[in-house]
């Protein structure tokens, strides 16, 4: 059965789309951490971020680059903390989070869905930097 993030990628399930390419898709998580929270995924379903080739980390990264960048420019924060948890999904993601202290990073915070409409905003302005 595909994972929630290849149905995205397939369109089964509509996102808040930041950027893609031929290998990659980045996406405003819809329970956040913060505003501007993305998930960087391959679009080749691999279950464990090490099992990508070296070729597919490192595009994953250098295509997570600008969106961080776009992101810092949106969402007023110190910088944009990099996080690969891995267990929630089995689909290689990394999560872009806007963070001020190393708190922001911490998943088991409780998250709350975020408004639709704000997630749209968010996503429009960060597109709007890339």
């Amino acid at each position: 059965m595909p994972s929630i993030f290849s149905r995205i990628i397939n369109k089964e399930i509509p996102c808040h789309l930041i950027a893609e390419n031929d290998q990659y898709m980045a996406f405003l998580d819809v329970m956040p951490l913060r505003e501007g929270h993305t998930l960087v995924v391959p679009k080749n379903e691999v279950d464990y971020i090490f099992d990508l080739s070296s070729e597919e980390l490192a595009g994953l990264l250098e295509f997570a680059r600008p969106i961080a960048k776009a992101i810092e420019k949106v969402v007023p924060c110190q910088r944009i903390g990099l996080s690969v948890i891995g267990l929630e999904v089995p689909h290689t993601h990394v999560h872009l989070v806007p963070i001020d202290t190393a708190n922001d990073l911490n998943f088991t915070r409780t998250k709350m869905p975020a408004d639709q409409g704000k997630l749209a905003e968010v996503a429009a302005k960060i597109r709007a930097q890339l």
